[in-house]
């Protein structure tokens, strides 16, 4: 494809950056929100928490494959140039709402910890779930994106679903 065609498209390497992130985040380029797709409406019919959260760590990582490294590239690309900056302005993660959305819904569900609050079971999913962890097991310390899937699912499973005799 000849640059020209990509500048007419994008106008300038921030579109074309932000496209390829948005992308990379839905899977497709279809222009429907994260919350609006079937396999996040899923994660909030799943009859028990533990189910939600299977479904939701599925999700997750099959996302984090696609953006993980793109999200470290956009983060030291937006440090130093304005113009990217300007497209991921200071404001609410959009990967927080859409995790809270989730925790409100599994806090909510049969099998879910008693004593963790929404709000607190959304800050373990974000630190959890996030790419920066995903990143440091999957590239520096060579886990297969399987093997992490387990070890979130049995790690959130300890701190959000309820133990026996919980």
């Amino acid at each position: 494809m000849a640059v020209q065609t990509i500048y007419f498209v994008f106008r300038n390497k921030p579109s074309l950056l932000k496209e390829l992130v948005d992308v990379a985040i839905a899977g497709d380029d279809e222009p429907v929100p994260t919350m609006d797709r079937p396999w996040f409406a899923e994660i909030l019919s799943a009859p028990t928490a533990e189910s939600a959260l299977t479904a939701l760590v599925g999700a997750t990582r099959r996302t984090l494959e696609r953006v993980a490294a793109l999200t470290e590239m956009v983060r030291a690309a937006a440090a130093t140039n304005p113009e990217i900056r300007e497209l991921w302005p200071d404001r609410a993660d959009p990967r927080y709402t859409v995790l809270s959305t989730a925790a409100r819904s599994l806090t909510e569900k049969p099998g879910a910890r008693a004593t963790v609050s929404a709000d607190e079971a959304a800050d373990i999913l974000y630190a959890v779930l996030s790419p920066e962890l995903f990143l440091i097991l999957t590239r520096d310390r060579g886990w297969p994106p399987p093997k992490w899937e387990r070890w979130a699912c049995d790690t959130l499973r300890t701190q959000l679903l309820a133990g026996k005799g919980q």
